[in-house]
This record gives C-alpha cells, sequence and structure tokens, in this order.
C-alpha cells in the first residue's frame, strides 16, 4: 500500500526540471537578473538590494518553479578571463539567457564577439537563447530596435533554435517574468532533443 501512495505522490508532485546559464560580459546585469527573478517567482524570497550586488567571480546558483518546471539557473561570470569556463556547463544545460548591458554602446561590440563565439559551440546546438537588453530603466540606453539587429547578424551562426530578444530592466524587474515565461516554453518545445532530469517537489 505505502508503494502505490508513494508512486502516486511522486506522480502527482514531480515537476521537470532543467538548467539554464545566465551568461554575458561582467557588468550586464547577469546576478542582479536572477535576484530579480528570484524576488518576483519565489515566494517569501527578499533579494539582495542592489548596491550589495558585486561581480560574479565563479559562479551563482538559483532556483525557481514556474509554469509547472523547476529551473536551476547557474550565473555565471562574464570576465574575459572567465569566459573559457562557460563551456564546461554548455552540455548540461537546456538554454541560455545572455545579458546585454544595452546602455553600453561602447562594448556592444564586444558582447556580440562573445555571443558568437559561445554560440558556435557544438554543445549549444538546438538550445534556445533568450538574449535580454537589460538596463531599459536608464534613459539613453539603446532599444531592442538597436539591439535586436546586431545579434540577427548572426542569424547563420543561430540556426533554426528559439531564439528571442527583448527587453528587461534587472533593476526594476520590468520584463523579467515575460522573458522566463518565454523560456519555459521554449524549453519544452526543445525537450526531446534535451530532455528534463526530474524531481520530487518537496
Amino acid at each position: 500500500m505505502f508503494t502505490l501512495f508513494y508512486g502516486l505522490y511522486k506522480y502527482l508532485f514531480k515537476k521537470d526540471e532543467f538548467y539554464v546559464l545566465i551568461l554575458g560580459l561582467d557588468n550586464a546585469g547577469k546576478t542582479t537578473y536572477l535576484e530579480a527573478a528570484k524576488t518576483q517567482l519565489v515566494r517569501g524570497y527578499k533579494g539582495l538590494p542592489a548596491n550589495k550586488i558585486t561581480s560574479t567571480v565563479g559562479q551563482n546558483v538559483g532556483a525557481i518553479t514556474y509554469g509547472g518546471v523547476k529551473l536551476n539557473f547557474w550565473d555565471l561570470g562574464g570576465q574575459e578571463e572567465l569566459q573559457s569556463l562557460w563551456e564546461k556547463y554548455y552540455a548540461e544545460c537546456h538554454a541560455v539567457i545572455y545579458v546585454v548591458d544595452s546602455a553600453d554602446r561602447e562594448r556592444m561590440d564586444e558582447s556580440k564577439e562573445v555571443f558568437d563565439r559561445m554560440i558556435c559551440s557544438s554543445n549549444l546546438e538546438g538550445v534556445p537563447l533568450l538574449v535580454l537588453a537589460n538596463k531599459q530603466d536608464i534613459p539613453e540606453c539603446m532599444g531592442v530596435r538597436e539591439v535586436r539587429p546586431v545579434f540577427n547578424q548572426s542569424a547563420e551562426l543561430i540556426g533554426r533554435r528559439d531564439c528571442m530578444v527583448m527587453p528587461v530592466s534587472a533593476l526594476t524587474g520590468a520584463g523579467v517574468d515575460e522573458g522566463i515565461s518565454w523560456l519555459i516554453d521554449s524549453i519544452k518545445r526543445n525537450s526531446e532533443i534535451r530532455p528534463p532530469h526530474g524531481t520530487d517537489d518537496t
């Protein structure tokens, strides 16, 4: 009898589990974005104050349950000397969030070059890409109409996978839930290529 109830429990409460990389140049707002996502979507979570968030050296991790799935985030440091470590995570991830500092026009070309190197990896073939034009709260920032054409130049490298450029302000939280919703839909569509892991909602 216990086995029957345990099996029913697992059936009812088991959630698909996915792993998402948060990448981008240093100071793009990756960690602030992860904090905003947890603050909005994790019940009872109180995010770090913006002035307490520093550049990531190594990785930050976080998890949210949303849309019937569990997302585990790996927020990796964006400094040039740390970018070579990203490759170690590609084969295990189900999607990539690439954060762009849309207020830093001088580094946009650098961000695009790093993006191109990333998506050339065979370990990311077919993986959905969410490009976030962050810092939309800054008046002089580049809007999506300016950022999208920059990354659309990589259409051949992106291929047929799901790819979206969306506006966001990690500082205010604007656009965070819309991006996560799009990401989950894309991950589910791609689940035959990259199946989820199973987890219990405990």
